[in-house]
């Protein structure tokens, strides 16, 4: 049954992205917002078919703590449903990214026209001073931004090296730090074709100031309060 559904929401997939994708490049002289707004309704579509096709729902719990500023969101990263379900739950915000998302057909094409910060992560100090610059920009225009500090999708039980990108950013701009804590790899595993019905849980923590700390003691913040909701939300 599981192998079924996972089929039908892939075949839904393939039919709604490429014209959903021309609707999201008929976007590009609209201001940033607007454009963000309508080309996250892909997101509303893909979360809402795996709710129905695929029986995978979520709860999410400390989203009244958000501040009304915008802040950086610091979250585990396990797999492809946390960076479209965001979109639906979260204030408008943009991804740091490796920029050769950009050139995946119809898909990077829309991720482009939604200001994420691309970087090249080969040119190691020029990449944060790009991610600082950018970062800056889009704060000034109204959005938050997430990270995923792990860096890649880690599955659910383990744990990856949490680096101080994101923390630096915060910090450099004077930006609180939201951490995110979820399990939703279990129900979506990384690469995997088949997902399973179930809820995810995601949980949203409360707003960590960056003023007056380093990078290396948010960081370490953050990662402490994240793997330790990790106990409970992905137990061994």
């Amino acid at each position: 049954m599981n192998l079924l559904r996972s089929l039908l929401f892939t075949l839904a997939l393939v039919v709604i992205t490429p014209p959903y994708s021309l609707l999201a490049l008929a976007t590009a002289p609209l201001p940033r917002m607007p454009r963000y707004r309508i080309i996250s309704g892909w997101a509303h579509i893909v979360i809402g078919l795996a709710r129905v096709v695929l029986g995978i729902r979520y709860r999410i719990e400390g989203l009244d703590s958000l501040p009304r500023r915008p802040v950086v969101f610091l979250s585990k990263h396990q797999s492809a449903w946390e960076t479209m379900a965001f979109q639906l739950f979260l204030p408008p915000h943009v991804m740091v990214l490796k920029r050769e998302l950009l050139w995946i057909p119809f898909f990077g094409w829309g991720l482009a026209l939604m200001s994420p910060i691309a970087i090249d992560r080969s040119r190691g100090t020029r990449a944060l001073k790009r991610m600082a610059e950018l970062g800056r920009q889009r704060l000034a225009q109204g959005f938050s931004i997430i990270i995923y500090p792990e860096g890649t999708r880690v599955a659910p039980g383990r744990r990856g090296t949490y680096h101080q990108g994101g923390a630096w950013l915060a910090v450099k701009t004077g930006t609180p730090v939201v951490p995110i804590a979820h399990n939703a790899g279990l129900l979506w595993p990384k690469n995997a074709f088949v997902k399973r019905p179930g809820s995810i849980t995601v949980q949203v923590g409360a707003p960590i100031e960056s003023r007056g700390m380093t990078p290396e003691a948010l960081n370490a913040k953050v990662e402490q309060w994240i793997e330790s909701r990790m106990e409970s939300l992905c137990p061994k």
